[in-house]
């Protein structure tokens, strides 16, 4: 059951006058009702703790009113199940060991990992215990490649070198991870989530090329498992990303497809024959300027959609480009939702 009319709408490709609203990372730093969470709760406990991650996510819905919440954890918890550690400090994640070709022996077999993301199935229940009825909650899960980059590297930044150079041991790392990974999302979306969210933020870095021979076909396997229940977001895509998929046959297989800010969207909304929802794709830096140069940015943005009919705006999820940034004003956040349902009511 989809509890949004207009997330149902949008899932179904139907027409109506006002998107759908809800941005990556909307309960975050940002946020004065998560900080003040933090002040007194780890990071690691507002995501393991299930009426902690509910109060997490009920932030944004209850301040900005959005249409949707979205499960409050993080993408590594699949490596930590593996057993691979983990730590939040201040310097960001941090794992016990760095992959490699011996330490890959070290993972966990995926069965005996399970246990250790049942925790976000309780996370979804507690959430959807205190959501509003007319509030959608979809949940997450990174990316088999994301993942494995983070486990080589202890980061997203960068060249991505040693990730890309072993193209060998992601496959052995798949092993592991993608089955995990479609655990992880049959647990949230059997505890009431009614999509899951595949994040695939360090694919863009791949060449087309690199990403169509190995990370496509992972990413259609787990795609394939689950029909119009995931929808998926790749940083810093490009056509040739989405070209794979469609290669592929995986395309056909997700409920929607996020684009980045790079992305007009007006011209992804009005292709033929589109038969996913699309969410994006205002930049998130431009609520960081002064609110003149973000208002001005924001009716720069809109003017583009004013072109497009009801048809073409068929499914389309309005977001960010990426997630909402630490010291984004909570007033910007606040303007951008009620511009949107102003300009399109």
């Amino acid at each position: 059951m989809i509890r949004n009319t207009r997330f149902e709408n949008a899932l179904k490709l139907k027409e109506q006058a006002t998107p759908p609203i809800w941005f990556m990372r909307q309960a975050g730093r940002y946020h004065s009702h998560y900080q003040k969470l933090r002040a007194k709760h780890s990071f690691m406990d507002l995501c393991i703790q299930p009426e902690l991650a509910a109060e997490t996510a009920m932030g944004p819905i209850k301040d900005f009113d959005f249409d949707l919440a979205i499960l409050f954890s993080d993408l590594l918890f699949p490596l930590q199940a593996l057993g691979m550690g983990l730590e939040y400090t201040d310097n960001g994640p941090q794992l016990g060991f760095q992959l490699d070709e011996k330490s890959v022996g070290k993972l966990r077999p995926w069965k005996e990992a399970v246990d250790g993301i049942k925790f976000q199935g309780e996370a979804v229940s507690a959430t959807l215990d205190v959501l509003p009825k007319d509030k959608s909650l979809v949940g997450f899960v990174g990316s088999p490649w994301t993942l494995f980059v983070y486990a080589v590297e202890g980061t997203h930044k960068g060249f991505l070198e040693r990730s890309k150079g072993s193209m060998g041991l992601f496959d052995k790392f798949c092993l592991s991870m993608v089955p995990l990974l479609k655990e992880n999302i049959r647990i949230q979306l059997d505890a009431g989530a009614e999509l899951v969210m595949l994040f695939d933020t360090a694919a863009g870095a791949l060449s087309p090329s690199l990403y169509k021979k190995y990370v496509a076909p992972v990413i259609g396997e787990i795609a394939k498992s689950f029909p119009k229940k995931l929808a998926y977001y790749i940083k810093d895509s490009s056509e040739g990303h989405l070209a794979a998929l469609e290669a592929s046959n995986t395309m056909e297989h997700f409920a929607g497809i996020g684009f980045d800010h790079r992305w007009s969207l007006p011209e992804v909304l009005a292709q033929k024959n589109r038969n996913y929802f699309v969410q994006g794709n205002f930049d998130q830096s431009m609520l960081l300027t002064d609110t003149d140069s973000f208002k001005k940015a924001l009716d720069l943005y809109l003017a583009e959609f004013r072109n497009l009919d009801s048809t073409q705006l068929r499914g389309w999820v309005c977001g960010l480009g990426h997630g909402v940034l630490p010291k984004t004003p909570e007033l910007h956040v606040k303007y951008l939702v009620e511009k949107i349902r102003k300009e399109f009511s």
